[in-house]
């Protein structure tokens, strides 16, 4: 079996399952936001459940409109807030203690390998950097899954991804999932375990796996996993809140499909719009302008990505053009980042720095776009619409390309810089 399949698979109490198998399978940890969690809480009042199956398993943080921009955000996250003082759960997350959800939970250890995570946002994907099989699901499954500590899936296919070759300077996670999906489209993992390994992949960085994972849904992934390591357990071993389990593939595993790609030959990307499968090199978009920068996300708003783009800006200036926004993914990133004078070095280049939020990267708040504007980000989705007026558009990038461009007020690559 494949790493995907055994992890359904322990948690259904099977010896073993294929894929198109429905399961039902033990979760070990539910989570949702300010978005979705209201109508989670609706059904699971609906539906009569008096008590949730586990207060210590489900972890609610609204950071998608939070702080509360609206009256509307803040009687969403009120919901929340008073649903969880009720049933008492120890992994509700207050403005102040909350970050980006998918950013905050492998950083308190509270997604760890071998677990079965899912959530009520389609990012939930990213856990699979752990060695976690890790969905995004709806709403009411979400409420069933409180009440019950239950979700039932089908067994998905898995295609495997092979990387190997050293990669370039500026060339990281972000980069690697835009080649992929550039390579196989918007639906070409439909439904399916995208399982990334090869050479580039054990060397790659905990924050660069996440990145990828977080990423497989734009693939149209049911999960984006990796096998554990040395790396993951480094990451894991001093944050991990209760015992966890590696899970590795089989070498007999059966995929559907086996893709390989020479990262030496991949250079900093960028998913033009309205897909993020139309990639190209950024070297060749340097005639687009922008008015808009944001650095930040479930997907690129880690301390390391923080100090790439801060590396890039350091003693440079924001393009007049330009309004450069920064949001660190949790409070601890912001606290490290303001150790480190990251923080002012952004703030010297005249960029603004966030609370930690999802804000801009749906539309939401705290940088949304007027018709006609552009983006580059480094968030995940450059969908028509998806940072602000139907008629404005989203680069999405890597840091360090996102910070040269903010310099240049044009797509740039941080060579240009003089880096």
């Amino acid at each position: 079996m494949t790493i995907t399949e055994k992890i359904l698979a322990a948690h259904a109490g099977k010896e073993e399952v294929v894929p198109g198998e429905l399961v039902n399978a033990r979760v070990d940890l539910v989570l949702a936001n300010d978005i979705t969690a209201p109508i989670a809480i609706r059904e699971f009042e609906r539906i009569g459940a008096n008590k949730v199956f586990d207060p210590d398993r489900i972890a609610f943080i609204p950071d998608h409109f939070a702080p509360q921009k609206d009256i509307k955000a803040a009687e969403q996250c009120k919901l929340l807030r008073a649903f969880s003082h009720k049933n008492r759960l120890s992994l509700y997350f207050e403005v102040g203690r909350m970050g980006v959800e998918h950013a905050l939970l492998p950083e308190q250890g509270l997604v760890l390998p071998g677990e079965l995570v899912i959530g009520a946002d389609s990012h939930t994907c990213t856990y699979g950097a752990l060695g976690a099989f890790a969905t995004g699901v709806g709403s009411t499954d979400v409420a069933a899954a409180m009440a019950t500590g239950q979700c039932w899936f089908k067994v998905p296919e898995s295609m495997k991804f092979i990387y190997y070759g050293k990669l370039g300077q500026w060339v990281g996670g972000k980069d690697l999932i835009l080649y992929t999906i550039g390579d196989i489209g918007v639906d070409g993992a439909l439904y399916r375990a995208m399982e990334f390994e090869g050479e580039t992949i054990r060397t790659l960085p905990m924050h660069g796996r996440l990145t990828m994972c977080n990423m497989a849904i734009e693939a149209g992934g049911k999960c984006g996993i990796i096998v554990p390591d040395e790396i993951t357990e480094a990451y894991v071993k001093t944050r991990a809140k209760r015992p966890y389990r590696f899970y590795n593939s089989d070498d007999d595993a059966t995929y559907v499909d086996i893709r390989e790609y020479d990262c030496s030959k991949i250079e900093p990307l960028v998913a033009c719009p309205h897909l993020p499968s139309n990639v190209r090199p950024a070297k060749e978009l340097a005639d687009i302008t922008i008015d808009q920068v944001v650095i930040g996300s479930c997907t690129n708003g880690r301390l390391e990505d923080l100090r790439e783009a801060a590396r890039v800006i350091k003693g440079r200036k924001v393009n007049p053009n330009v309004r450069m926004i920064v949001i660190p993914a949790t409070q601890w990133i912001y606290r490290e980042a303001m150790r480190e004078g990251l923080l002012e070095i952004f703030i010297e280049a005249e960029a603004v720095v966030s609370t930690p939020t999802c804000g801009p990267c749906l539309g939401g708040h705290m940088g949304i776009l007027a018709k006609g504007e552009r983006a580059i980000a480094t968030t995940n989705r450059n969908f028509v619409g998806r940072m602000g007026h139907p008629e404005s558009e989203v680069y999405l990038s890597n840091p360090a390309v996102a910070a040269a461009s903010a310099v240049f007020g044009r797509i740039a690559l941080p060579e240009e810089v003089g880096l």
